[in-house]
């Protein structure tokens, strides 16, 4: 009896193992749709990181030439004394 028991148990749960493993397949339009998802995430954050750099480089380069301005003018103000 208890044999019985444990094999149909086992039956059981060997169904409900099973069963969402083949659910989860997934067809290949499922599988493009994912692709081109995961795709344009992958270009949506790379345009922001692009993005970053160019601010980045921008405001470096406006620090530049405010030195460069600054510099220039304490040389100008140093030739006239």
């Amino acid at each position: 009896m208890k044999r019985l028991a444990v094999l149909m148990l086992l039956a059981i749960l060997s169904v409900t193992f099973f069963t969402p493993a083949h659910a989860q397949r997934m067809t290949p339009e499922q599988n493009a749709r994912q692709s081109k998802k995961a795709a344009k995430q992958q270009q949506k954050m790379l345009n922001k990181a692009n993005k970053k750099q160019r601010k980045a480089a921008r405001k470096y380069e406006k620090e530049q030439r405010k030195s460069t301005k600054k510099a220039n003018k304490d040389l100008q103000k140093r030739r006239a004394m």
